[in-house]
């Protein structure tokens, strides 16, 4: 209709009509079913830990294709205006309120992402041959680099240890000492062969990018806390790219939801394409890794990511948010299966939950009630 410059009608002014046109149909990766499941999961975990916030991704490493993404709390599509309870409170007008509900965390936030990390520095250390699996150690709770005192979270002490109860015990300290023998411009290296300085190329809008240490401000201390996943920031979706290069072979994917257009009327079909880069890791590194993350969820901190019938891979964290000992944290668990050759993988990240903290005790159990319904699903498909 035709209207003046206050947006009033003007009335029996001419109308013209422009008849809708079809688009195409466009097929995606994500799955209802799965969706539910993680949603379901999400949920329960969100009230009961009384977190501030609860995000789940769901990816198939062989190829990025992104079978669930859920961030909770979320909002009202249809009222995409009104506040919830979670935006209320905050000490922001109304726009940054808004923005700050609106905004998907997994994609536009980057995170410390604490000892998930820590497969990114056992690949370098694997990668370069600075390690092997029978490689002792020792850890007394803590490590001195220059002048600081860097705590184990066993502050007791894990005592003597492989590499592999090392990465099964989730140390510091280890993890520390195999920082160092890689070095920090060899450990860079890997950063960007693992993709971590540049955006996934997912196909959602409002990505962000990592925050790293330049090479020439690297110390031995920066060294260390990088090595288990502290001082550096990164997308959630950053650290699982990186992550399936680490277990699928070496091949760096892009993250996806698009599969392929149709148009309604022709029924042609044309198939989206993503970048895929071989050779981020040797196969035969991605091999010891796979056994070793399995490992750790078969007899290491990751226990409780363990399902029935299912060879599950993984890796647990819990991350000190910044400012330091303000009592608030980030709760992680890692997954994947079948371990042999990994058809899924999972990224659980509780933000701030109250009481039990730890990754292991509280984000673990999460993937694996996830896991326990999403793999005889997709074993059916």
């Amino acid at each position: 209709t035709l209207t003046d410059y206050q947006g009033i009608e003007i009335e029996n002014a001419a109308e013209t009509r422009v008849e809708p046109v079809n688009g195409n149909d466009l097929y995606l990766s994500a799955d209802y079913n799965v969706q539910c499941y993680v949603q379901q999961a999400a949920e329960k975990v969100l009230k009961v830990k009384k977190a501030k916030r609860v995000s789940v991704i769901l990816m198939n490493p062989q190829n990025g294709e992104i079978y669930a993404l859920v961030s909770l709390p979320e909002y009202d599509l249809n009222e995409p205006f009104v506040l919830t309870k979670a935006y209320e409170a905050e000490g922001k007008n109304q726009n940054d309120k808004l923005n700050d509900m609106w905004r998907n965390p997994v994609i536009s936030d980057s995170y410390e992402p604490g000892s998930t990390f820590k497969i990114i520095t056992a690949t370098a250390a694997l990668e370069e041959r600075k390690v092997t699996l029978q490689d002792s150690f020792f850890c007394p709770g803590f490590k001195i680099v220059e002048d600081r005192k860097i705590r184990c979270h066993k502050t007791q002490g894990h005592g003597s240890e492989t590499f592999k109860q090392g990465v099964m015990n989730s140390c510091n300290p280890v993890f520390m000492e195999i920082g160092a023998r890689v070095g920090a411009k060899d450990m860079l290296r890997y950063y960007h062969k693992l993709g971590l300085y540049e955006r996934t190329g997912v196909d959602l809008p409002g990505e962000a990018n990592s925050i790293m240490h330049k090479l020439d401000k690297i110390g031995a201390v920066e060294l260390a806390t990088m090595s288990f996943g502290q001082s550096i920031q990164i997308t959630p979706l950053q650290l699982m790219r990186a992550v399936s290069a680490g277990i699928n072979g070496g091949r760096l994917v892009t993250p996806h939801f698009a599969l392929e257009k149709k148009n309604p009327v022709t029924k042609e079909i044309t198939e989206y394409e993503y970048k895929e880069k071989a050779g981020a890791v040797s196969k035969e590194t991605s091999q010891t890794l796979r056994e070793v993350l399995e490992a750790v969820v078969a007899e290491g901190t990751g226990k409780n990511g363990q399902v029935e019938g299912y060879r599950v891979g993984g890796k647990t964290a819990t991350s000190e948010k910044l400012p330091r000992r303000s009592g608030k944290y980030i709760s992680s668990f890692l997954g994947f299966a079948p371990a042999n050759h990994p058809q899924i993988l999972g990224l659980v990240l509780i933000d701030e939950p109250q009481g039990t903290y730890y990754g292991g005790v509280i984000a673990a159990p999460v993937m694996a009630e996830i896991f326990q319904n999403v793999l005889p699903y997709l074993d059916n498909l």
